[in-house]
Parts: C-alpha cells; sequence; structure tokens
C-alpha cells in the first residue's frame, strides 16, 4: 500500500490523479474508522472491568443484606469507587440483581436469600470520525455475575467445639446417614466440612464437651478403640476440653477429596483407618455448659493460631445450657446460656468468626436454659452467640422445629457443608449460570 500511494503521488496524469484522490480518501476513512473502533473497544474493556469489580465486591456483602449497595458503590458511574474518565457510565434497569443459584453448591443466606449478584453497566461511547457518516456514538453494555462464595478459600484456623453430652447418642432420622445418632450425623458433619478445606491454608483443631480428664482421656478419643472410654469429668474439675490441636493433616493435600486415614483429627471424626469406626464418645453424665469451652477454644486460637490469620469458632449444640450446681464452678451456674452469649461476644469482638449449630433447640423460654434470668430460649441463645445471622444455622431434628435459620439447610451435613462453603472467597461466575 505504502508503495501504491508514492506511485500514485508522482504520477501527473488526469485519471491517475482522480484514482489517487480515491484511494486517499479510502484510506483516511479506513484510519478514522480504525480509531474509532479501538476507542470502543478500550471503552468496552474498561466498562467489563469495573462490572466485575462491582459484582465482586456487591458478592461479598450478600450476607450482611448491603450487597446492592455496595455494587452500586463500586460501579462506574460518576461519583462512585470505580467511575470511568471520559465515559458516562449508568446501571441498567432492574441492576444490581440478586440471585440463588443451584449449581454452585452455595447456600442463599440473608434475608434475601441470595448466594449472586449479576451487574450490568450501560455507556455511550462518543466518537470522533464517524460522525462525518452520521454516527455520533456508539452504545455499549456489561455485564458480570459473581458468587458469594466457593473461590479460594480464606487463610483459616478454625476450633470445632462438639457437644458430646449423652442427649447427641439419640437417633436422627433426618441425617442423611442411615440409621445416624446425633453424634454419628455430627462427626459425619464435620468429615465433610474437612474435605473442603485446604490444609496448606487452613488449620483445624477440635475441642469437645464436656471436658475430659487427661491427656490419657484425650488419646481414647481417637485410638480407634472401643475400650476404654475416656474419663469425663464436671466442669468445675478443671476439663481438657481440647481433644486435637490445630492441625493441617486431615488431608495429604489441597486437590485430594479424601482425608487422611492417619490423622488424629481424622480418626476422632470416625474416619479413620478401614475398621475404625470408633471415635468421639458421646458420654455425657455431667449436664450441658459450653461458655467455658468457647472461651477456651477463643483462648487457643489466641495462643497457637498463625498471626494475621482469620479465627473462627464452630460451636455446635442444642442450646440448652443448664448443668446442676454441683457441677459447676463457682460463681457460673446462674445464666450459664448467657454467659456462652457474653464468651461468644468477646471472640467475636476479638475478630473471631464464631458460627453456631442449633441442633434440635428449644424456642422455649421457660422449658429451656432454666438456669438464665431473664429467661432465654435454647434457640436464642444459639441465635446470639452466632457473629450474625448469616453465621447461624439450625438443624431442627429431635427439637421444636419453630427454632430456624436464614440459611438455607435441610440437615446437619448440609450444614457443615454450608458452613465450608460460606468461609470461601467471592468468585466470578459465567453469566449463564443457573
Amino acid at each position: 500500500m505504502k508503495a501504491l500511494l508514492q506511485n500514485l503521488s508522482k504520477d501527473r496524469r488526469g485519471s491517475v490523479a482522480i484514482i489517487a484522490a480515491g484511494v486517499f480518501t479510502a484510506a483516511a476513512g479506513l484510519t478514522a474508522l480504525s480509531v474509532d473502533v479501538a476507542n470502543v473497544a478500550r471503552a468496552q474493556r474498561q466498562l467489563q472491568n469495573t462490572a466485575d469489580l462491582a459484582a465482586m465486591a456487591g458478592a461479598a456483602n450478600i450476607a450482611n443484606g448491603t450487597a446492592i449497595a455496595t455494587a452500586n458503590a463500586y460501579s462506574a458511574a460518576a461519583t462512585d469507587k470505580n467511575a470511568s474518565t471520559g465515559l458516562t457510565v449508568t446501571m441498567a434497569s432492574g441492576y444490581p440483581a440478586l440471585r440463588c443459584f443451584t449449581s454452585t453448591g452455595v447456600p442463599c443466606t440473608g434475608s434475601s436469600s441470595a448466594n449472586a449478584i449479576v451487574v450490568q453497566q450501560q455507556a455511550s461511547v462518543p466518537l470522533y470520525f464517524a460522525p462525518l457518516f452520521g454516527i455520533d456514538s456508539v452504545q455499549i453494555s456489561a455485564t458480570s455475575t459473581a458468587g458469594g462464595g466457593g473461590g479460594k478459600p480464606n487463610t483459616l484456623d478454625v476450633m470445632i467445639v462438639l457437644d458430646t453430652t449423652a442427649s447427641m447418642n439419640t437417633s436422627d432420622s433426618s441425617c442423611s446417614i442411615h440409621n445416624a445418632t446425633r453424634e454419628d450425623c455430627a462427626v459425619g458433619g464435620v468429615r465433610s466440612l474437612l474435605q473442603g478445606f485446604w490444609p496448606s491454608q487452613d488449620h483445624v483443631g477440635l475441642m469437645v464437651f464436656p471436658g475430659v480428664q487427661n491427656a490419657t482421656s484425650v488419646g481414647y478419643e481417637y485410638d480407634c478403640q472401643s475400650s476404654p472410654n475416656p474419663t469425663v469429668v464436671a466442669y468445675n474439675a478443671s476439663p481438657v476440653y481440647k481433644i486435637i490441636p490445630l492441625s493441617s493433616d486431615y488431608k495429604t493435600s489441597d486437590a485430594t477429596t479424601t482425608l487422611n486415614t492417619s490423622s488424629n483429627l481424622v480418626k476422632a471424626a470416625r474416619g479413620g483407618a478401614s475398621g475404625c469406626t470408633q471415635g468421639l464418645a458421646a458420654l455425657g453424665g455431667e449436664g450441658t455448659y459450653y461458655a467455658d469451652a468457647i472461651t477456651a477454644a477463643q483462648a487457643d486460637l489466641t495462643a497457637n493460631g498463625r498471626s494475621g490469620v482469620q479465627k473462627v469458632i464452630i460451636l455446635l449444640s442444642d442450646g440448652d445450657a443448664s448443668a446442676s450446681s454441683s457441677k459447676m464452678p463457682s460463681g457460673k451456674y446462674n445464666n450459664q446460656c448467657h454467659e456462652a452469649i457474653t464468651a461468644a461476644s468477646t471472640a467475636t469482638t476479638a475478630g473471631t468468626w464464631v458460627y453456631s449449630v442449633a441442633y434440635g433447640a428449644s424456642t422455649s423460654s421457660t422449658g429451656s436454659c432454666s438456669t438464665d434470668s431473664p429467661h432465654i430460649s435454647a434457640c436464642s441463645t444459639m441465635q446470639q452467640i452466632a457473629s450474625g445471622s448469616s453465621k447461624f444455622y439450625s438443624d431442627n431434628s429431635g427439637g421444636t422445629g419453630g427454632c430456624t435459620s436464614t440459611n438455607s439447610a435441610s440437615e446437619l451435613i448440609d450444614i457443615f457443608n454450608h458452613v465450608g462453603s460460606s468461609v470461601t472467597m467471592p468468585r466470578l461466575l459465567p453469566n449463564n449460570t443457573t
């Protein structure tokens, strides 16, 4: 083309001059068109990038109910956090929009029962040369979909606190494990939770209440033997709550979906070597009191957790703290449920995420938490223990159906799967996700 233009520019014949004028005009038009096309492509990329940013910001706030406001705040519209230079951007009508996708495996949470958000921005891109042909601007749009979880997990130090009182030996007909007791279902949930964690990032420990007598009894909780059983002691007898310290040997790698049968944590959760079905024992005999177990969990996370890593407590119980006075430490008999709320609030204030799983919790304020004044129900106690509604779950098996959670989960193992999903990070999803 360069050679042709040079030859035409030197040719003085009239007919050639006409052709040359046409070629130069066409070349100028193509150059102008390429400038406008490049400008539109740049604007489209800019609009898509800011739509992704707004969607991710919104997704991170689905559980607390501020997803739409956050997505709008991070849009590319004028005065927003990602305002685009040279573009007049608006949010399309009906967007941002919350969605509940069933294919992602992430629970739908919050007051809107959502697990994803869709952002669609639009803009008018001014053209530089196309107006010569009657085209002043081009309309563009960008859509981005982000899920509230399912991405790379946060780095976590997690302490699981399980109820091992005698009531956990009753059957749970709604559990996905056939003929399971409530303790069977609880440890099954722990196994499912561990399968979703990444050992390179997530350290997990295990505590129980009532506590056991000493290190020897601790060992009986994961030795794969049916006897002897651990010795359970009263809450005023300096019980040992911690069965397994924070560890990462529950899986051999992040990629594997099977548990490491050599791990004491896995053995305690009855997922050990072939033939090893013994693990945590629900011996009970000391009543239910878990405020000190929550305090012990927070203290252990503080003392033995990693610096700068998010701390998590996951508590499972029916919530009815009402151990007899003879079993209780001095000054702690009264208001046992409120004591647990205070212990959890202290952990939350320290930055720990406290999850509570109410397992057949009563909604009666006179039939549960009998040592408390003012009266409070076991269900309400478990709700207030959680660090917000998004971290409260309820399984009604064996108890009143009135103790409900805004989190959608049908049974205990499903609840543990949802908890695991909730600690992952937001991620972008295909726009055709269902």
